[in-house]
């Protein structure tokens, strides 16, 4: 239309002031001087007011400030800045409208494979992840769109807008991290290491392991589970067929598992690929694993006895003979609460005591005497007789009761009572019908 304004029409032909002839050649060339600068000064200050033109028409009705002057009504100085200002925001909101290159979705996806399942299922974990990508991708863009502006655009030093623009700073890496060299070498030197120094690793170690489960899966060092099927049992007794079992098994464990493993030493396979120097450390590892499958067999041991006396499940509780005896003009029970409590807990020292003198490999093939470390750690001992202490003061609550009420019936009968009684009756010399 005829309104409309384009460039060609807004930067219109300067208009030149007319030459000043001068009488000499030095005033010629001063007036020159000074009309060139004169004219510079002109063209630049038209630059300006026409780019200043120009910026308002393309700017956004909504970019624009009515209550600002006009660009006629500002000084020279102040148009300069307030076109550098205007231009230079300008320039970042053609870079910010720019498309920035999108986030790859391999990215997200390995983001989201480090999140644990669990924390994932669900109507609502689905809602709350998508939402938190939404969120990576929009952090994303708005550093993208940074980045760009701080590589392409440099920011004139204006103090309105260090003001209008306080942005907080570009993240930088994590202080103490050091991304400069590769992991990888390191991780294949330590893995080469582990493998030549991780005997574990060794087929003659899968043969010992076999050994030992096929051996242990199923075996106690002690098993009353069916002593309560036997009926009631004294406390000697219970206390020697806990000696016995003991002994029968450790024997039974030298002859059937320690004979395997000893054989399976003594062929010359067992050691292939071990090298001299490392003999020693592939001993102490073939000593480490003997040593803990038996700790694991008594410490089975231990739980499965202590389980016995657990006072909600008396299915397997096993069942002593107690005597209730008057001597001495004194009632109790035989053995004592006391000595059965003993009874019970000398089963697991006797657990503890048992497999304690086995030769380690290297020990009987060069004749040493190193035994294997097989003693139960302390804490499961300590676990072990608290837990049946306190199991048995639950399980004899009804043999106190039970003696209480006996003491309470009779026993003014024999601690004295009535014989004091009657002594004072026939001092009290009665009549014949109080006697009778």
């Amino acid at each position: 239309t005829s309104n409309k304004r384009t460039l060609r029409t807004l930067f219109r032909a300067t208009a030149l002031p007319p030459p000043v002839i001068s009488e000499t050649s030095s005033q010629k060339k001063l007036l020159a001087y000074h009309r060139g600068k004169e004219q510079q000064e002109m063209i630049n200050q038209l630059l300006i007011d026409r780019a200043l033109e120009v910026y308002y028409i393309t700017m956004d009705e909504t970019d624009k400030d009515e209550t600002a002057p006009s660009v006629t009504e500002l000084p020279s100085t102040v148009r300069k800045y307030f076109f550098i200002k205007s231009y230079y925001l300008f320039l970042k909101k053609c870079v910010q409208s720019n498309p920035v290159v999108p986030i790859q979705q391999q990215w997200l996806r390995s983001m989201l494979a480090m999140v644990p399942q669990s924390l994932m299922e669900g109507r609502e974990r689905e809602l709350l992840t998508e939402n938190l990508l939404k969120e990576i991708v929009r952090d994303y863009e708005k550093s993208m769109q940074r980045c760009v502006l701080k590589r392409v655009l440099i920011k004139p030093d204006i103090e309105e807008l260090a003001k209008l623009e306080e942005e907080a700073p570009l993240s930088s890496l994590p202080l103490g991290l050091d991304f400069s060299s590769t992991w990888h070498n390191s991780y294949i030197k330590a893995k080469k290491q582990i493998i030549s120094t991780l005997h574990i690793l060794h087929p003659t170690m899968k043969t010992l392991l076999d050994f030992g489960y096929t051996a242990f899966f199923n075996f106690l060092v002690v098993d009353f589970s069916s002593s309560r099927l036997k009926g009631p049992v004294d406390c000697k007794s219970f206390k020697t067929d806990a000696s016995l079992s003991c002994s029968k098994a450790e024997d039974e464990i030298m002859s059937t598992w320690h004979q395997r493993v000893i054989d399976l030493f003594t062929q010359s396979e067992a050691l292939d690929g071990i090298k001299l120097d490392q003999l020693e450390s592939f001993y102490n590892c073939v000593a480490v694993l003997m040593s803990n499958q038996l700790k694991e067999l008594l410490q089975r041991t231990t739980e499965v006895f202590v389980k016995l006396f657990d006072p909600e499940d008396r299915s397997h509780l096993p069942l002593f003979k107690m005597d209730l005896t008057f001597d001495e003009n004194k009632m109790e029970f035989y053995p004592s609460l006391q000595d059965l409590e003993e009874a019970i807990l000398f089963v697991v020292d006797c657990i503890g005591q048992t497999l304690q003198n086995i030769q380690t490999i290297r020990a009987w093939l060069t004749g040493g005497t190193a035994t294997l470390d097989t003693e139960l750690p302390a804490h499961t001992i300590q676990w072990a007789k608290s837990t049946l202490k306190k199991s048995i003061r639950d399980n004899l609550e009804g043999p106190k009761e039970h003696f209480k009420g006996y003491v309470e019936s009779y026993g003014w009968l024999v601690d004295g009572t009535a014989e004091e009684r009657i002594s004072r009756f026939v001092a009290e010399q009665p009549s014949f019908d109080e006697y009778t």
